[in-house]
């Protein structure tokens, strides 16, 4: 069955599994649910559409970097309370913010401000494959190529850079094999052996199935089977169409 490879490599790069919004965590690679997203945007489709049949494709990822985790810490004022109002800090606040809307104001000053850890992945590089049938993986390498709806690394502002698409990204072998056969993203040899991470029937259990229109937030538990992928057999980089078009 062939596989698509995609590269999801950029500054910055966050995967949440369990974010809530005072805490939003990040995976150390790319989960299901982030890059099914990502192939839903290139189509154009809407949060309200079915992705059924793009949640049905196996994935995997090798790290070829895995980047540096990081926390950006955040706060926020004038947020409304689950109570049914809005907590502000003093009376003149309160004066203020009643010009603008009908909602019930409070002087709150213990729960005025909201306090957020945003955790990230930065200078981070994965090759992700994804296998499945070759009419619809050779959709999305339309796709990626010219994408409807701006990419984004798990968050809005994180933006890929180099883009996603491969040219020589469609590869008629299996999951695994397309992943290891592939030349390393950075150049030259790996420094290291690498990590491999298989969707598969046991392993490591992660709630990133999409299990419905991305607008009803709704997800499975999927088996990941997570491995060490030898340096000596990883192709040496980068790939031979970015070596051509730099020559040219």
């Amino acid at each position: 069955m062939p596989t698509l490879l995609l590269r999801l490599q950029g500054p910055l790069q966050s995967w949440g599994t369990r974010s809530r919004f005072d805490h939003r965590d990040t995976w150390p690679y790319p989960t299901k649910s982030g890059v099914v997203g990502l192939l839903a945007a290139a189509l154009g489709r809407d949060r309200r559409e079915d992705v059924s049949d793009l949640a049905a494709l196996r994935m995997g990822v090798r790290v070829d970097r895995k980047g540096v985790l990081k926390v950006d810490y955040q706060t926020a004022q004038f947020v409304y309370r689950t109570e049914g109002y809005v907590a502000v800090s003093t009376p003149k606040e309160r004066e203020w913010l009643s010009r603008y809307t009908k909602t019930p104001i409070r002087v709150d000053e213990r729960n005025a401000t909201v306090t957020s850890k945003r955790y990230f992945l930065s200078d981070a590089a994965f090759l992700v494959g994804l296998e499945g049938e070759r009419a619809l993986l050779e959709a999305l390498h339309r796709a990626l190529k010219n994408p409807r709806f701006p990419l984004y690394l798990g968050r809005k502002s994180y933006v890929p850079s180099p883009p996603p698409y491969l040219p020589d990204g469609l590869v008629e072998a299996p999951l695994a094999e397309a992943l290891e056969g592939y030349p390393y993203l950075l150049g030259g040899k790996p420094p290291e052996d690498l990590l491999l991470a298989l969707e598969a029937e046991e392993g490591r259990l992660v709630y990133d199935q999409p299990a419905g229109p991305f607008s009803e937030r709704r997800f499975a538990a999927r088996f990941v089977r997570e491995e060490v992928l030898p340096k000596e057999r990883v192709p040496e980089g980068p790939p031979a169409w970015e070596v051509a078009r730099v020559a040219h």
